[in-house]
């Protein structure tokens, strides 16, 4: 797709601002991660620039995360580094086989209470991840130092809101960035700059293979810690998507997002970085600015390796504050507020997941947070659908009992089934009309045929009609009491175990 020359512009500015908003943090999850600043800083670099040339979501920036840097801890610092590298390589592995598998597009089942706790749990840890930066030898910093950063930080929050009334000409972030530092440089007002946290000085990362032994062993080790970060990075960077699809009304492509995702974790972990995946708060500031291109995450690794290479002594003098008050921006703006506002007026098992997929999110990790609100989701939609089956009877004017079912025949309506038919009670012959029905899976099939058997046993006549041919074929104690017609009969897949 060809840019014209103002979006050429707005992607090369947006990435920039995104390069100065990954250092802080690439540097801030190594610490984490128990490794040099610089591990973090080239999975940043790599990152960024491989998912924005291969992925699914033109626009969305990846880099180091803090969701895996919490996952690599105890590996790191039970084993070293070198074995942190193995697992990033079969982070990328694994990942890879999901995208080959198609199976990115499952990302759409998540419903959209968990996508609402999603962005406000990790709306909540962005505000959080600044914390520490208040902090200084693990003491709160006060006084004079305090109200200087906070001013600072104020200075960058209304550069932010308020420019975009004035023009925008450039992104306000980045405009918001370079006037904090130009003021403190200026002026010589002390307060905690980028190079506070470490040096950023490096060369090229150089390629090598993880001095680990390969065997079982080491294959024993690594491959927990790389299942799990595998899973965090894809939910984490195809919920992002799903984010960014929504906002832009666009569709990005799940399965190449993971393709990509995988590539360039293998190629991080081959070249010395901590791996990572798509990150919400470094995408919205780059969606926020209009940049939905690829050129905007390229520029935004490209600057990021030349700040490493050439600018380091530049961007340590860069304020923290500046970079702070961008990502509380980001916070406030990724929160969705209007679900605070809905929390009393949607049903109380959407309110429920809302609430939970964030506390989770916010205490633990964001995988087991998504597959609490999905467990739940499911949990109260079979509960629902399990009392909506239900049936109307009447005897016809040659005394058989007609069953007319109405709804959805699964593992959660089974019993709620058995209990509509009284056999004992019920005239020689039946008929069970499942035209308005939908026979759904194999504990459906079960039913049915235990259905039949009580009528079996008691001499009776049960006719069924009107079931789908598929249906009709599982059926092993009630098949020749179908009654056929090839012109009525519904047509559907059943979703039965014994399909394969």
């Amino acid at each position: 797709m060809s840019l014209s020359l103002a979006q050429a512009k707005s992607n090369t500015l947006s990435g920039l601002t995104v390069a100065f908003a990954l250092v802080p943090e690439a540097i801030a999850f190594a610490v984490i991660a128990h490794v040099n600043p610089l591990t973090g800083l080239y999975a940043a670099f790599m990152m960024c620039l491989i998912t924005a040339v291969l992925g699914g979501r033109p626009g969305m920036i990846s880099g180091a995360t803090g969701a895996i840097a919490v996952v690599v801890v105890a590996l790191v610092v039970q084993h070293g580094v070198q074995y942190l590298f193995a697992a990033v390589v079969l982070m990328g592995l694994l990942q890879l086989l999901f995208g080959a598998l198609r199976l990115g597009k499952f990302i759409r089942m998540v419903p959209h209470p968990v996508m609402l706790g999603f962005v406000n749990g990790l709306a909540i840890v962005i505000f959080l991840a600044q914390m520490p930066h208040f902090q200084q030898h693990g003491q709160w910093i006060a006084g004079h130092t305090l109200w200087v950063m906070l001013g600072l930080v104020a200075m960058a929050i209304v550069i932010i809101y308020l420019l975009p009334r004035l023009t925008r000409a450039v992104p306000s972030a980045l405009v918001a960035i370079l006037a904090v530092a130009v003021l403190t440089n200026a002026f010589g007002i002390e307060t905690r700059t980028v190079g506070d946290l470490a040096s950023i000085r490096g060369g090229l990362p150089s390629f090598h293979l993880p001095d680990v032994p390969w065997n079982a062993d080491t294959l024993r080790i690594v491959f927990p810690y790389a299942l799990i970060m595998a899973m965090v990075g894809l939910i984490e960077s195809l919920l992002t998507l799903n984010l960014i699809d929504e906002m832009t009304d666009t569709r990005g492509k799940p399965n190449r997002e993971c393709l990509a995702q995988g590539t360039a974790n293998v190629v991080t972990g081959l070249f010395g970085g901590m791996g990572g995946c798509a990150m919400i708060g470094q995408s919205m500031i780059n969606v926020g600015a209009g940049a939905t291109h690829r050129l905007s995450g390229i520029v935004a690794g490209l600057g990021l390796l030349s700040f490493i290479l050439f600018g380091s002594a530049l961007i340590e003098r860069i304020p923290l504050a500046a970079l702070i008050g961008v990502m509380f921006v980001v916070s406030a703006k990724t929160f969705a507020w209007g679900s605070v506002r809905v929390l009393g007026k949607v049903p109380r098992a959407d309110a429920l997941v809302i609430v939970a997929v964030t506390v989770v999110t916010i205490f633990t990790d964001l995988a087991l947070a998504v597959l609490l609100g999905v467990v739940i989701s499911a949990l109260v939609f079979a509960w629902q659908h399990a009392s909506q089956i239900e049936v109307d009877t009447h005897t016809d004017a040659q005394g058989r009992r007609i069953y007319e079912l109405k709804g959805t025949l699964f593992f959660a309506s089974t019993r709620n089934f058995q209990n509509l038919f009284n056999p004992k009670d019920d005239p020689q012959q039946v008929i069970v009309e499942f035209g308005r029905a939908r026979v759904m899976d194999h504990s459906a099939i079960e039913a049915i045929d235990t259905l039949a058997e009580r009528y079996q046993k008691l001499g009776k006549r049960l006719q069924l009609r009107h079931l789908s041919p598929d249906c009709a074929e599982l059926l092993l104690k009630a098949g020749g009491m179908i009654e056929s017609n090839a012109a009525e009969d519904p047509h559907y897949h059943l979703a039965d175990d014994r399909l394969g």
